[in-house]
């Protein structure tokens, strides 16, 4: 099954080009099946690049889901037209009164910033609050999963002395966990970021397990024990020229960046990169869909908030 999304958002039409079967709402209409219902709480600054990313690997599962897309109250997005923004997303206020199956918060673009410096950070810890009653599994992303962590576990980050960029082999912890089955003992992904929870800090916390980890970026893929909270610190969504498109970026903006690691060949930034964690994104979020969304949550989602 795929996921449904409003007929005129612009990612049905990216994604079609690449095949990924995406249903609309008005062929999802002739469906008598209740769909998964995913909320995306989208922080990044380029809302439409990130919807692309995460609606691909969430298309790539035998469930139907149907997503909504949510943006904060009282936030101006300097970067998405507001047109789009009216038209396809909702203000999370609107829907505090609903519950959803899934819940995926991406990142932001805030890895040097205090979290308590952040202009949205009341209502961001609000919306984690929130989430214990109304979402079967949340999802946290990059920027999401350290203020995540830091909300619900008080661990607090550590500001790296240079960007963490490139694309590392992560390596497999708990193999028998549902979220990682079928995942190779080794596996590639994108990390693009300035800070890092330091390993030994997690052991001060039994709830919570590191499933996928490297020296070089930490632990990458953690969850709580009822999976109900998973915790991403990279970005396996990445477009294959996402790197790439950041480091020029700062290149512009006279950042001097070190090149990404492990991503051009050759180190080569002349050279177009190659993508090579895909395989193991669609497996994370099918997994995550199936294990802790799908086989988690009741039929009547209004017996989430009585749980």
């Amino acid at each position: 099954m795929p996921i449904k999304v409003v007929d005129q958002l612009p990612a049905v039409g990216a994604l079609s080009a690449e095949n990924v079967f995406v249903m609309t709402e008005s062929r999802a209409a002739s469906q008598d099946i209740r769909p998964q219902r995913i909320a995306i709480l989208n922080l990044m600054p380029n809302k439409i690049t990130t919807e692309i990313q995460l609606l691909r690997l969430l298309a790539n599962s035998p469930l139907q889901v149907d997503v909504e897309l949510l943006r904060l109250d009282d936030h101006v997005s300097k970067h998405t037209p507001e047109s789009h923004l009216n038209c396809f997303y909702r203000y999370f206020s609107q829907v505090a009164d609903q519950n959803y199956d899934g819940l995926i918060i991406t990142g932001a673009p805030l890895g040097l910033v205090d979290y308590e410096d952040v202009t949205y950070w009341d209502q961001l810890e609000g919306i984690l609050s929130w989430a214990d009653n109304h979402v079967t599994s949340t999802l946290f992303l990059c920027w999401a999963a350290h203020a995540a962590l830091y909300h619900y576990y008080g661990l607090q980050r550590e500001i790296r002395g240079d960007k963490l960029s490139g694309v590392y082999a992560q390596h497999l912890k708990q193999p028998l966990c549902p979220l990682v089955r079928g995942f190779d003992d080794e596996f590639k992904v994108p990390h693009s970021r300035y800070a890092q929870v330091p390993k030994q800090r997690f052991s001060q916390h039994d709830d919570l397990h590191i499933l996928a980890e490297s020296d070089v970026t930490g632990p990458y893929l953690l969850q709580n024990s009822s999976g109900s909270r998973v915790f991403v610190t990279g970005h396996p969504e990445y477009d294959v020229n996402t790197l790439a498109d950041e480091y020029q970026r700062d290149l512009a903006a006279g950042l001097s960046p070190k090149i990404p690691e492990h991503y051009f060949p050759q180190d080569d930034p002349g050279q177009p990169p190659l993508k090579l964690w895909q395989s193991h994104a669609f497996l994370l979020f099918s997994n995550w869909l199936n294990y802790y969304v799908y086989q988690a949550t009741p039929f009547d989602l209004g017996a989430i908030g009585r749980k």
